[in-house]
């Protein structure tokens, strides 16, 4: 087999296993592997059209329109190179100011929604109907009829719940899509509303001249990113005037006129020098890769996730595999490909910590022993990060309590300070774990988080918050799986999931509720009274960074005031509060929407008015 057929084999494998939402490689060794198959064949037929995708079963639909591909710009070099042909094209028909549309690139499942079909790209002339999408639940962002969008799924959403089950979004979105039955995961996400359809044309754009785009786009794409709460890969250029569009045209491949523009973050080549299995709350095992030290960003790096023991099995990656590692801005690097596939790897098949056999769940192992020590381990080290309330006790401590069989937020609670001296720590050490004790039962803290931090499997902070505006804290104990049903956003299999997590631990949540705990309830929705204040009702989103406390603090004591606190900025947004460092995007999309933009000083000023929204002059930003 010569080089180029092998090569082609590998992008025909890779680009199969992307289509059906489980990749093999990233999308910069899958692009890599294109431009070494240009370099050796320029003129290849797998260069010249749209990368084929398949779904079994579903009607075929013509595009009115061809949904292309898009070639690639990854330096500033490449850019420049666009931009020059643009402009010499654009001259050719007597146009000689060129502007360009810079929005970001999506990374999901790509379609076109005429308002009757949703047609996945397919070859680029003829898609396949994936119009049962919506029936299934995904919604269509800013409606039906929008044009070309991708189906993604919400970032914070994916990466508060569901990063440690799926590698990648898109995995699971084409699940959804291609899937007769759905997983609980994605059944969760669509009763949640998170898993979207979303046209280009409803994302937030900038208009661009060409010296622009070359030399802004790193801010550019800063900017954009911030307001982008979808996964992306790269911000897309286009030219705006139609008539060079139309000029230029396009190849069977790609329209000549658009580029997408993808930064790679600095990469290294490493070896594996051994893989540790670490024990998740939720019982998953994860194989960190102990690596050769290298330097990346500035940075000595030992150890990468490597995510998912399927991964390992997929990659053979075990001792002395060279792989090549990438850290796009992230605070941990990312395995980015294998170079060198290891000769032996090894799998566990018990749990690292307490020895029990493990069960597949998808790409993952799982530990199902209840009383795993890793797991209880990480159970209690979430009980104090997510209460928030209790200084040191980190996961040293918390491992010394439980070698000593305090293995339990009950024995814990019970501990005073000579207990913590006869087990070795030292006086003061000793006298601050004994004082965060009690600090923790003391200092009030909002009822939702103490009910979040036990951890309990599909139920985050966000949904804990929703369960107490309908139930109080103690009724949940014996609530029954219905009456969470009743609620929108729990489904089925998560309210079965919250009821059995519950029941799970039930004398622990009834032990911790009759220690004292000073819980501050949130108020039921039957029950609440609207307050008197200058937001009550009114929808408000803090932006930046605030000098009278943090922006959860800020959000808290907006709700007591009656305001419905939003995360971003929609069409009933009243209030932006700028703190400081905010993005000009969020401004102008606050200013599009008609909210009122005010400084974190000005909203003070408005609270201490004691006026409503209608009777006070509200001074936006002069300079702005």
């Amino acid at each position: 087999m010569t080089e180029i057929e092998q090569l082609l084999q590998d992008l025909e494998k890779y680009n199969d296993a992307y289509r059906k939402g489980k990749p093999l490689v990233s999308d910069d060794e899958y692009d890599d592997l294109v431009e070494k198959l240009r370099s050796l064949a320029p003129d290849h037929p797998y260069l010249q059209y749209v990368e084929p995708e398949q779904f079994d079963g579903k009607r075929e639909i013509r595009h009115p329109v061809a949904m292309l591909s898009t070639e690639k710009a990854y330096t500033k070099e490449q850019l420049e190179r666009f931009v020059a042909r643009v402009k010499k094209e654009a001259a050719e028909i007597g146009i000689y100011t060129v502007t360009f549309r810079i929005t970001p690139k999506l990374d999901g499942l790509a379609g076109r929604d005429d308002g009757t079909v949703l047609a996945s790209r397919g070859n680029g002339e003829v898609g396949y109907d994936i119009t049962n999408a919506f029936t299934k639940g995904i919604v269509p962002f800013g409606g039906r009829g929008k044009g070309v969008g991708e189906i993604v799924i919400r970032t914070s959403y994916f990466e508060e719940h569901l990063s440690a089950y799926f590698e990648h979004p898109r995995n699971m979105v084409v699940g959804i899509v291609t899937s007769d039955v759905v997983n609980e995961f994605a059944k969760k996400a669509l009763e949640d509303q998170v898993v979207q359809f979303v046209p280009y044309s409803e994302l937030q754009n900038r208009i661009v001249t060409a010296d622009e785009l070359v030399d802004r786009i790193e801010e550019i794409t800063k900017e954009l990113a911030s307001d982008t709460d979808f996964p992306m890969d790269g911000m897309v250029a286009e030219v705006v005037e139609e008539d060079v569009r139309e000029y230029m045209a396009a190849t069977a491949h790609h329209y000549r006129w658009q580029i997408a523009i993808k930064s790679k973050g600095e990469t290294a080549v490493t070896v594996v020098e051994d893989i540790t299995w670490q024990v998740g709350r939720t019982g998953s095992i994860t194989p960190v890769m102990n690596v050769k030290p290298v330097t990346l960003s500035g940075a000595t790096i030992r150890n990468v996730t490597a995510h998912h023991a399927g991964l390992i099995r997929d990659r053979h990656i075990g001792a002395g595999a060279e792989i090549e590692i990438i850290r796009s801005g992230e605070v941990i690097p990312k395995l980015e490909k294998v170079i060198t596939p290891s000769d032996t790897y090894q799998l566990p098949e018990t749990c690292p910590s307490c020895g029990e056999e493990l069960d597949w769940d998808n790409d993952f192992l799982k530990c199902s022993n209840f009383f795993c020590r890793a797991k209880t381990e990480q159970k209690i080290s979430h009980w104090f990060k997510t209460l928030g309330t209790a200084d040191w006790f980190g996961i040293k401590t918390i491992r010394k309590l439980v070698d000593a069989k305090f293995d339990s937020l009950e024995k814990i609670y019970a501990m005073t300070e000579n207990d913590f001296v006869e087990l070795g720590f030292g006086p003061v050490q000793s006298k601050n774990l004994a004082e965060a004790i009690v600090i923790s039962k003391t200092k009030q803290v909002e009822d939702w988080r103490f009910l979040a931090a036990f951890g309990i499997s599909d139920l985050s902070k966000g949904d804990s918050r929703k369960l107490l505006s309908y139930f109080h804290l103690e009724e949940l104990l014996d609530v029954k799986e219905d009456r969470l049903e009743a609620i929108h956003g729990f489904g089925e299999l998560t309210s079965r999931s919250i009821v059995n997590g519950i029941a799970a631990i039930k004398d622990t949540m009834r032990h911790m509720l009759a220690l004292g705990f000073n819980l501050e309830k949130t108020s039921l929705a039957g029950e609440r009274e609207t307050p008197d204040s200058p937001i009550s009702g009114k929808y408000i989103v803090f932006t930046g960074k605030m000098l009278q406390g943090s922006r959860e603090e800020m959000q808290t004591s907006a709700r007591k005031l009656g305001a419905k606190v939003q995360t971003a900025v929609s069409a009933n947004t009243d209030f932006l509060v700028c703190g400081e460092k905010v993005g000009a995007t969020k401004i102008a999309k606050a200013e599009k929407s008609g909210a009122a933009i005010i400084s974190e000083k000005e909203y003070l000023e408005l609270l201490k008015s004691g006026n409503k929204k209608d009777q006070v002059q509200i001074q936006l930003f002069p300079d702005r």
